[in-house]
């Protein structure tokens, strides 16, 4: 597969390894792509897994809807749930970073039978996430979220900062250089950007938890779920943006069972910690890692 559709929307995918190997969904965060995977792919490969990235909603050229509510967390867990429809198997290993650690919380909340494990880098779970913001210091953590909310400028001002910016967090220049150059063009940093501004839209814990919300997805309204999926969660203690309180709090959202990995190490874990990553989804998959 190099493509898959929802909604008139074709989104770009990566796809390798045997066809009859157990499925591996990888989503990225921001402001990555698919390849910010690209060092655990081979690991993956090795186990015998089929692996399968993608370009998420707004960063992939042919997906990329005008309009903050296009990017609400309901279509972004649609378009998860359309890649394992197009893929035709019934269950996926998926794994998420950053905002695709996002995704892959509530897509587990809310699609439950079509997982076969969940493991989530940096990011915790939103309701944990929200009871940091009130019992830690994680709100000030999240402060750049507000000044994301402001039209054009944010664009403006991180097509001029973002590679040190990146850098200076932690991330290989290589990569830093790959993800700004894809941010200069103006439909990748609007669309990449508005799963932040879509945020007051969302009624999800994950809205509350930096202090944007204002109304109501219907479809998610008043729900809380714990996570019934095998699940691991892994977290460095040197993240910027995510800390301690809300890392160890998501141990009780989830009623599976659930290994909390922490590594001596920042945010971008797929890029920094590729084999401390594998080596936490082949364990999930049952899968024998390759030499």
């Amino acid at each position: 597969m190099q493509e898959f559709t929802r909604d008139g929307l074709v989104f770009d995918v990566t796809d390798s390894g045997p066809r009859t190997g157990e499925v591996v969904v990888l989503l990225h965060g921001w402001p990555q792509d698919r390849t910010a995977w690209d060092e655990v792919t081979p690991l993956l490969l090795a186990g015998g897994l089929r692996v399968v990235s993608l370009d998420q909603r707004g960063y992939s050229p042919r997906a990329r809807p005008p309009g903050r509510s296009a990017y609400r967390t309901c279509e972004l867990v649609g378009d998860v749930r359309a890649l394992v429809d197009a893929l035709g198997v019934n269950r996926v290993h998926l794994v998420g970073h950053d905002w695709g650690g996002a995704v892959a919380w509530l897509f587990a909340e809310r699609h439950p039978e079509r997982l076969s494990s969940l493991v989530v880098l940096s990011t915790p779970h939103h309701q944990a996430l929200a009871w940091a913001t009130r019992h830690s210091d994680q709100l000030l953590r999240s402060g750049y979220i507000a000044a994301f909310q402001v039209p054009l400028v944010p664009e403006w001002v991180l097509s001029r900062i973002l590679p040190r910016l990146l850098t200076r967090s932690g991330l290989p220049a290589a990569k830093a250089a790959r993800y700004a150059a894809r941010f200069r063009d103006p439909g990748f940093a609007a669309g990449s950007l508005a799963w932040y501004r879509a945020l007051p839209l969302t009624s999800q814990a994950l809205g509350t938890a930096w202090n944007v919300t204002r109304h109501r997805e219907p479809d998610t309204a008043g729900t809380q779920v714990r996570i019934e999926v095998p699940t691991t969660y892994l977290w460095g203690r040197h993240d910027p943006s995510l800390g301690r309180a809300a890392a160890e709090r998501t141990a009780r959202e989830v009623a599976a069972p659930y290994e909390f990995v922490e590594l001596e190490a920042g945010h971008w874990l797929p890029e920094t910690r590729p084999h401390e990553v594998a080596s936490a989804v082949l364990r999930r998959a049952g899968a024998t890692p390759g030499p």
